[in-house]
């Protein structure tokens, strides 16, 4: 079973400094690309860093999904021969701003996600996406893509599951959030990654940030983890800027079966979760 090697880039952006972002971003991908890596996941807003005083600001820093910041990523792709999921700060057509993931190759630009659930203070600056997160077919291998706070709901991580994504990267950006849980314990961001990937029975590779951002920190912890919950690589360190990567074997996702007579999507009993798409469950 053919593996295909995954990456996240950890790095610590520079706060309003698009051009040394964009050059923090190529370093990273091109060292993961010299140690093999064939998938490179960057962090959320990783071009303009995440802590805005306001919309203002915000759109001075955004670009389009036509803008310099992604169409560097499509000739780093192509130079390096990788597929590269980063996040931005967008500027969409209609003027809205939006939190966003390109999926870029060589080729092109795959896909642009855009995050469609907004964590805090977000809400006051982006607008929500409204489309699933997609699924592509890059290679042989079916990747899929969301941001951050998404990873959080159950209903959404399983969306692209059941459209056959065997790999799903997450850009993140996990502020760390008082209380402290227990001494030894992971985060709990890891163990909500360790669960999604378990219960869908897919590859999840989350490419979290470090470095203090205007009185921000960050997790860090960035993982890869398997079908089974467990990870690959990683948590990687807490403030440690750092790469990590793993080989994957993508064809595992394709197994949903987790005992003789059990499937986790075979099993489901959609009928009786109508509630959900009600907003009453």
């Amino acid at each position: 079973m053919e593996a295909v090697n995954v990456s996240c880039c950890q790095i610590a952006p520079h706060f309003g400094d698009v051009a040394a972002n964009r050059s923090l971003c190529e370093r990273a991908v091109a060292e993961a690309a010299g140690q093999g890596a064939e998938l490179v996941v960057l962090p959320e807003l990783a071009t303009t860093g995440y802590v805005f005083t306001g919309p203002d600001e915000a759109a001075a820093l955004a670009e389009p999904a036509d803008g310099p910041s992604v169409r560097g990523w499509v000739a780093l792709a192509g130079r390096l021969g990788v597929t590269i999921v980063g996040g931005w700060c967008e500027r969409g057509s209609s003027g809205h701003l939006y939190n966003s993931a390109a999926v870029v190759t060589g080729d092109g630009v795959a896909a642009v996600y855009r995050k469609a659930h907004l964590w805090d203070g977000e809400k006051l600056i982006f607008s929500q996406g409204s489309a699933r997160p997609p699924v592509l077919s890059i290679g042989d291998a079916r990747i899929s893509v969301m941001i951050c706070y998404d990873l959080e709901f159950p209903e959404w991580v399983r969306l692209p599951a059941l459209a056959g994504a065997q790999l799903l990267c997450v850009p993140a950006n996990w502020p760390v959030m008082p209380p402290p849980g227990p001494p030894g314990e992971r985060p709990m961001e890891v163990v909500r990654a360790q669960a999604a990937a378990s219960t869908n029975r897919i590859f999840i590779a989350v490419c979290d940030r470090v470095g203090p951002e205007r009185g921000v920190d960050w997790v860090g912890h960035s993982v890869i983890c398997d079908p089974d919950g467990w990870p690959i690589t990683g948590p990687a360190p807490a403030a440690v800027a750092c790469t990590i990567g793993a080989g994957c074997s993508l064809a595992l996702a394709d197994n949903k079966a987790i005992s003789g007579h059990n499937d986790v999507l075979a099993d489901r009993r959609p009928g009786l979760y109508r509630a959900l798409g009600e907003g009453n469950g």
